[in-house]
């Protein structure tokens, strides 16, 4: 089945398209839309056309069949178009951000200065603060309909800017006055439910943000004390809008198969690094939605769950109250578990327990922060874990980086000689036929020429050469000629090859993997 990642985009496709009973007459039919996130489109040759993200969602394609009494022919498209279109359709569409110039002038008007701060009482009470009140409220909605990750609001000594991670740009999108930046904090706080009297410490909390009858999304919220007055961070954890097929992740077939087949081995330790917002947590829990099903006990130690997935026990990390990562894996291991995910390996105690677990028939799930493959092994051998343990638990190392990708709708061909390219690493064998290159232009759908991102990855397997090499105490570089060696595709290659493909530019990928 072929990947389809137009078919919404095309100027053909109309709402008239849909079977009208499928929205009009039928709620149940209504419901199946919701609940399966599958799109009916028309009936042909007796045969029921439904848009799909995952094929093998069997469940999905029985319940059309049986509703429809029609055969059903399965269209793969990308999820986030389906959503998108889906929540069109059914009138749930987010309200785009509209501060009028009264909104302005309202806010202008709560402008205080740090003299004449509210007291707490007043605002828990919400004295003078609707405006703040609807300010905060359209941001929050407008980061949602935008696909931004995090939202910052930032006083400094003659401006308060806030911006939106887009992509993984900051992006300034409005400013207001400066005296107002304590009002903002303390809303942002109150629904939050953190302690608004504080203002000399730093705070965490969580606000859940309930768009229409049946979705929520959910702000991780960061208060920080600064020169001049607090700044909050907002990440939106929005489950609904992470993709957990990993067909349109950015795996190459090579690094899908090598993932999938190492998922599947009974036991062994599977290590995904990055830097923060890289993707690790999706990457993760696409593996581990391949693995739910009802013949496995799955368990996970987060700091935070940031993606709820039914079937799976998720645990929130509290260390103040004694729960680490280490803690929790210890009673994992009394549970009779079959998949283990911990959030993080910090420390050596949490990588010792996440050994020994590997070892003793379990498949063990987890994080490090390295900027490559090889590094993560280097990593756990400073941290203390003796390589022959290393060298007999770890099965797989996943390095990966997030690129945005070029618009479809603008994207413009980019003339670069032949020297040039040879310069940025691209191989006589590459080069070998002639391929497009594309750059960024920019239109009213995209942000600046990109729209969305893709995965960039370098996966490393444990084999016995890269084993005899860790035994025998090789460094980063040894572990890395190993590896490419044993045929891994380093992250610049990766990057480099969704650039032959016209996924993304050259200087995106300059910009995420060159050093």
């Amino acid at each position: 089945m072929q990947l389809n990642h137009d078919i919404f985009g095309h100027p053909s496709f109309d709402v008239g398209w849909l079977l009208p009973e499928y929205f009009e007459d039928n709620k149940k039919s209504r419901d199946l839309i919701e609940r399966h996130h599958c799109l009916p489109l028309s009936i042909r040759s007796n045969r029921l056309v439904l848009a799909i993200s995952d094929p093998n969602d069997l469940t999905a394609l029985e319940e059309f069949q049986f509703n429809s009494g029609l055969h059903v022919d399965p269209i793969l498209v990308d999820q986030s178009e389906l959503d998108r279109v889906i929540e069109k359709l059914l009138g749930d569409e987010i309200e785009q951000l509209d501060i009028t110039e009264e909104d302005e002038q309202r806010l202008a008007g709560v402008e205080t200065s740090e003299s004449e701060r509210p007291t707490d009482d007043a605002v828990v009470n919400g004295a003078d603060d609707a405006p703040v009140v609807v300010f905060i409220n359209k941001l929050m909605t407008e980061a949602i309909r935008r696909g931004a990750s995090d939202l910052h609001f930032e006083p400094y000594e003659t401006t308060y800017r806030v911006r939106f991670r887009i992509d993984g740009i900051l992006q300034s999108i409005k400013t207001a006055p400066v005296g107002l930046g304590p009002r903002l904090a303390a809303r942002i706080k109150v629904m939050a439910k953190l302690n608004i009297a504080e203002r000399r410490l730093p705070q965490d909390g969580r606000i859940k943000l309930r768009l229409g009858n049946k979705k929520s999304v959910d702000f991780r919220v960061s208060v920080l004390p600064t020169l001049f007055g607090e700044k909050v961070v907002m990440r939106i954890l929005d489950s609904s809008a992470a993709s957990l097929n990993i067909d349109v992740l950015g795996y190459n077939d090579r690094q899908k198969q090598l993932y999938l087949d190492t998922l599947h081995k009974p036991q062994g330790m599977i290590l995904v690094t990055g830097p923060t917002g890289s993707g690790k947590t999706v990457s993760l829990y696409t593996g581990l939605s391949i693995l739910n099903t009802e013949e496995r006990n799955i368990s996970t130690a987060e700091d935070p769950v940031e993606i709820n997935l039914p079937g799976i026990n998720q645990v929130q990390i509290h260390p103040k109250a004694g729960l680490s990562f280490a803690e929790a894996l210890r009673s994992f291991l009394r549970q009779d578990p079959d998949i283990v995910m911990v959030g993080e390996i910090r420390d050596l105690e949490t990588a010792e327990i996440a050994v020994k677990a590997a070892q003793t028939g379990h498949m063990v799930l987890s994080t490090l922060h390295t900027n490559s493959s090889p590094e993560t092994l280097t990593r756990l051998l400073n941290m203390g874990v003796p390589a022959y343990n290393i060298a007999s638990s770890v099965s797989l190392i996943i390095a990966q980086r997030l690129a945005r990708k070029l618009c479809p709708q603008c994207k413009e061909l980019e003339q670069v000689p032949r020297h040039a390219l040879e310069e940025e690493g691209f191989t006589s064998e590459m080069l070998a036929e002639p391929f497009p290159i594309y750059r960024p232009k920019g239109c009213d759908n995209c942000n600046g020429g990109y729209k969305g991102r893709v995965g960039i990855y370098e996966l490393l397997q444990m084999t016995p050469e890269m084993a005899t090499q860790i035994m025998a105490g090789g460094s980063a570089l040894d572990l890395a000629a190993q590896a490419k060696a044993d045929g891994m595709q380093t992250l610049r290659e990766s990057g480099l090859e969704k650039v032959m493909l016209g996924v993304t530019s050259l200087a995106e990928v300059n910009r995420v993997t060159k050093h």
